[in-house]
């Protein structure tokens, strides 16, 4: 996967030639494995450079110093999260329900951070917050709301205050099981993904589908949704139904999606 360009502003110069700009991707690439073996605090420009097979001097045209370095690793994971994000936005209406887009995103994403770029930036966020220049609780709000504008898609009945209370909660608690998942090995990783996907689908459902859509109304004895109605009991309405002949008073449950 070719390295995007970090931002400008991170960097000394900007590599012009071809191979000036494969001598970056290789040292931003290398720089990313060299922060997951021993750490961010504990990694050097030196060893960056060496790692890279790259001259110190070569690595220091470039960045004036390791957080640079950081920081450019930063800027590569921010555009990519937001083409992500983008794309998967605009593409919400293909999917059949929600729980395939669900599924969908969080497959995503696990694929996306699978590239040591992006996992090392986003588990650094958490061990030391104040390196970022580019996420931060601002960063997060604006997630947030976003999230939240789209679940009332989904559920055009959903409150303001209710959607954005969804959103973040999906947000803290997607964040905290991905950060657990990225530090298990592959065969655990994909086990918890597999819950997360449970979990998400089980708490978003009832809250982000019409209740017209949501709720159907079905026969107690066989499931059978052909029913037809046949008068009233106790100021309720009372259902025969089709398929096994049985007769009921209303019930409504979720549909099952």
């Amino acid at each position: 996967m070719a390295i995007s360009k970090p931002d400008s502003m991170l960097m000394r110069r900007q590599p012009q030639q071809k191979r000036s700009q494969q001598r970056v991707e290789k040292i931003l690439k290398v720089a990313a494995e060299v922060f997951a073996e021993v750490g961010y605090e504990a990694a050097t420009t030196h060893q960056i450079a060496a790692k890279a097979d790259t001259a110190i001097g070569s690595l220091y045209q470039f960045f004036p110093d390791k957080l640079a370095i950081f920081h450019a690793l930063e800027a590569i994971h921010m555009e990519r999260v937001r083409a992500i994000l983008t794309k998967l936005m605009q593409s919400a209406d293909e999917y059949k329900s929600l729980r395939e887009f669900i599924e969908h995103t969080v497959d995503i994403y696990a694929q996306y951070f699978e590239d040591p770029i992006p996992r090392v930036v986003y588990i650094q966020y958490f061990v030391a917050p104040e390196l970022f220049e580019l996420f931060d609780e601002t960063f997060d709000k604006q997630l947030i709301q976003q999230f939240a504008a789209f679940f009332r898609q989904w559920n055009p009945d959903l409150a303001i205050e209710k959607s954005e209370l969804l959103a973040e909660t999906v947000h803290r608690t997607y964040n905290a099981l991905l950060l657990n998942a990225l530090k298990q090995d592959q065969s655990k990783r994909q086990v918890l993904y597999a819950e997360l996907k449970t979990m998400l689908v089980s708490y978003l459902m009832p809250y982000t589908l019409s209740q017209q859509v949501m709720k159907v109304m079905i026969c107690p004895h066989c499931n059978s949704s052909r029913l037809s109605k046949n008068g009233h009991r106790h100021d309720k309405q009372r259902y025969l139904c089709k398929d096994c002949g049985k007769q009921f008073l209303e019930r409504l449950i979720s549909e099952n999606f």
